[in-house]
């Protein structure tokens, strides 16, 4: 197996074991030569096994798959009729492709054998190969599809159809064609799964071989990669995908932060083989004590892993790799419980390090038990604890029910497959356009999950940071739209209280209640906000009128101000600002969450201070998290951040517009047309959830030298680089003109700082609107 320890069981298996027999996904001749030489060393296997090598995307010099190669797999696992059946497809591909050759100069039937191996790996069904034998035929030939309709059946043809209408889709940074392109990705999914694994194989084929591409071509699809396939690799539970997928897109994309990681790891391997050998030894020691028999392995990290883990944690590259992982297999479920008690008793366990995903199941069917203990000389080790059923399902997810048949139960993966496809296309139903498809897709596609209980303690799995609305559309769309209240862990909570690990819900409804156009703006899965956003739309405009009315009054409640004093003259400079008619059309705005009901009565706090300053208002702060989609917007002037000071105004169609303070829009807007402009602050609580846009200009001596310090300084510092410009300055040095991601202003600064150290950096600044610049103090270098 790539990654990790080999798939294949040393010589000297421990009794009762079963020797592991589905193939190494994807590996070349040096990786059978790898897994060769281990088994041929078992006696001395034990160092290995505890550090093995680390996969390298870097490419290799390997034979081309060759169609006699491709049969002679294929009749392993199918009938005669298929195996010939195969044979023909690739006549018929071989020669619709005459003439066609590679970037590399290949013949490009090289391209549909090896996709087909890699179908035929996985043990996929004859029809699925023929598919990935043909998969460019219909898009790059001048094949038509009754005519392969004609020669291989309806279904070879569909798939064919369905993948090269994959094909004709280009992702750009164009949202709306990103949307669009995504949009008609899951619907050839949903209709037949094996779909997305011809792409995915072809995708794996295309980012082993695509040194051959210009780096922004590069770059391009393998951010495409990240984006997209790894997320769904990851949710049909395709983990070895998964992971080779992430570990070639991240190489491909950002290649110095790649071997700047990889050669640091090697650097320190040497360091842990005694540590490594001796928790090795001693596990493996322990579990026959307690009668438990069981294969037990290193787990090496991938170099992505790693750059994740920096990112997110702001830990130091020697803080995560000082975290030794090893797996454990056992044969039965309650082995799985009794190997965690023996080391538990064998180390001393971390609080609140213990995960138990053998009776929670994530969401793409993976199980196993997770614990961090605290090993040899304070070191923590994390043990992965599992079956061999369930180590075979974790890595190989769905294509479990094709490569072992009959001989393992995968209904449950294939049930969460097909829950989540149906989800999804739930979500592509509610949504009004592609972007508000992609914008509610995003974060279901995504893995971090939050697991809580119904009051009957059934599991609902949701995404991380989600509320109880969330929580009440995923049990039933009536039971969201009729949501006033809820209790988590027999507690009244607020509806918009984040969700933790654990905790059990209970939803408090009423039949006249409606859904809180507010709602948008904390709901975090894709489908309670498509599930509001639809309700809003269907509504009537008397039903829309009368809830904004609503909505506008508990603003104004809350602000402490009465709607029924405010003069006609304020109510009409509101609905002139906002470029609308009348007021009734104001409430329906407001009712179908168009329009945020506290920025409205923010500018009326506004207009109240400027008509009559001699009986002042008190000034309304509204609060904002910076998330809430179409109706904030962050002005791309000045790229605001929480803990910058604020101020906003209302945009017809934009909803509430929101600069610095500082912004040469702020200091004119509020010049001519003060009554439009009111305070704004950051929701506090929601800030470090949040990835924000800021421009930073470095002014350097070495462009190549600086840019990789750079990307690792960001990565240390769990940022990463959006856009990226290296131009001449006027003083004859050269100006690195970056794009990053920060969660606050506190985090920018570190990050400056961080940069400003650098020895090829001579300044730092963060770009404002024009040619404003705030630079980083001599002091702080």
């Amino acid at each position: 197996m790539l990654f990790t320890a080999p798939q294949t069981a040393p010589a000297t298996t421990l009794p009762g074991i079963i020797r592991p027999q589905h193939p190494h996904v994807g590996q070349s001749n040096e990786d059978d030569y790898d897994a060769a030489y281990l088994d041929a060393r078992a006696d001395d296997i034990v160092g290995q096994e505890a550090d093995l090598p680390l996969f390298s995307p870097v490419e290799k010099v390997t034979k081309v798959v060759t169609s006699s190669e491709l049969l002679a797999r294929c009749s392993q696992f199918l009938s005669k009729a298929d195996v010939e059946r195969v044979r023909q497809a690739f006549m018929y591909a071989d020669d619709a492709h005459l003439g066609q050759f590679r970037k590399s100069g290949e013949p490009y039937i090289t391209h549909p054998l090896a996709v087909a191996n890699i179908l035929a790996e996985w043990r996929l069904d004859s029809t699925t190969i023929c598919a990935g034998l043909m998969h460019d035929v219909l898009e790059d030939t001048p094949v038509a599809k009754i005519e392969m309709v004609e020669r291989f059946g309806v279904e070879v043809a569909e798939l064919v159809d369905g993948v090269s209408k994959l094909d004709k889709l280009r992702f750009s940074s164009n949202e709306i064609a990103q949307a669009e392109s995504f949009r008609k990705m899951l619907l050839a999914m949903s209709r037949d799964v094996r779909v997305i694994f011809v792409k995915l194989a072809d995708r794996l084929h295309n980012l082993r071989t695509l040194g051959v591409m210009r780096p922004d071509k590069r770059r391009r699809i393998a951010k495409e990669t990240l984006e997209i396939y790894v997320p769904i690799a990851h949710r049909l539970g395709l983990n070895t995908v998964f992971r080779e997928l992430q570990e070639l897109s991240f190489f491909n994309h950002y290649p110095r932060r790649y071997e700047i990681l990889r050669e640091n790891v090697i650097l320190t391997r040497g360091n842990r083989k005694a540590v490594l050998e001796r928790i090795l030894r001693e596990t493996r020691s322990a579990l026959p004590k307690c009668g438990i028999v069981a294969q037990v392995q290193g787990r090496d990290k991938t170099i992505y892993g790693i750059y994740n883990r920096m990112r997110d944690t702001h830990a130091s590259f020697s803080d995560v790799l000082d975290i030794y992982g090893f797996r454990v297999i056992v044969r039965t479920r309650e082995e799985c419980y009794l190997t965690l008690c023996a080391l538990h008793q064998l180390y001393k366990p971390v609080h609140n390090r213990f995960k138990d995903f053998i009776a929670i199941p994530k969401a793409n069917g993976y199980r196993s038990l997770h614990t961090t203990v605290i090993g040899p000389y304070g070191t923590p080790v994390e043990y992965q604890i599992r079956t061999e059923e369930m180590h075979r399902i974790d890595e190989m997810g769905i294509l479990s029910h094709w490569i072992y048949n009959d001989s393992m139960d995968t209904s449950g993966i294939q049930n969460m497959v097909k829950s989540w496809l149906q989800s999804l296309m739930e979500i592509q139903r509610t949504s009004a356009d592609s972007s508000e498809f992609l914008e509610n897709i995003k974060i279901d596609l995504f893995p971090d999950r939050v697991y809580v209980f119904t009051p009957r303690s059934k599991i609902v799995s949701l995404p991380q940071g989600s509320c109880p609305v969330d929580f009440a559309y995923q049990i039933h769309t009536d039971v969201g739209n009729k949501a006033i209240g809820c209790r988590i862990n027999g507690e009244q909570q607020p509806l918009s209280t984040p969700l933790k690990n654990g905790d059990m819900v209970e939803i408090i409804t009423a039949p006249d209640a409606e859904p809180d156009p507010q709602w948008i703006s904390f709901v975090r899965s894709g489908k309670a906000r498509a599930e509001v956003r639809q309700y809003l739309r269907t509504r009537n405009p008397e039903e829309s009128e009368a809830l904004g009315r609503k909505v506008l009054a508990k603003a104004a409640q809350e602000a402490q101000l009465n709607l029924q004093a405010i003069p006609e003259p304020i109510w009409r400079e509101v609905l002139r600002d906002a470029s609308i008619g009348t007021r009734e059309q104001l409430y329906i705005d407001i009712g179908l969450g168009h329009m945020p009901a506290a920025g409205i009565i923010g500018q009326i706090k506004t207009l109240l201070q400027v008509k009559k300053p001699e009986h002042p208002a008190s000034e309304t702060t509204v609060t904002i998290r910076g998330t809430e989609g179409m109706a904030v917007q962050l002005a791309t002037c000045c790229h605001p951040v929480p803990g910058d000071n604020i101020w906003g105004f209302m945009r017809k169609g934009h909803g509430l517009s929101v600069h610095r303070a500082d912004c040469e829009h702020v200091a004119r807007g509020r010049q001519n047309a003060p009554q439009r402009w009111m305070p704004l602050a950051w929701q506090a609580e929601n800030a470090e959830e949040a990835r924000f846009f800021v421009p930073l200009d470095l002014e350097i001596t070495d462009d190549r030298a600086t840019l990789a310090s750079v990307a690792t300084e960001l990565s240390s510092a769990g940022s990463a680089i959006v856009g990226v410009n290296v131009e001449p300055n006027k003083e004859g040095k050269e100006s690195l003109n970056l794009m990053i991601q920060v969660r606050s202003r506190l985090h920018l600064m570190h990050i400056m700082r961080a940069l400003k150290r650098i020895p090829t950096v001579l300044s730092v600044a963060r770009r404002l609107d024009g040619d404003k610049r705030i630079f980083l103090p001599t002091e702080d270098r």
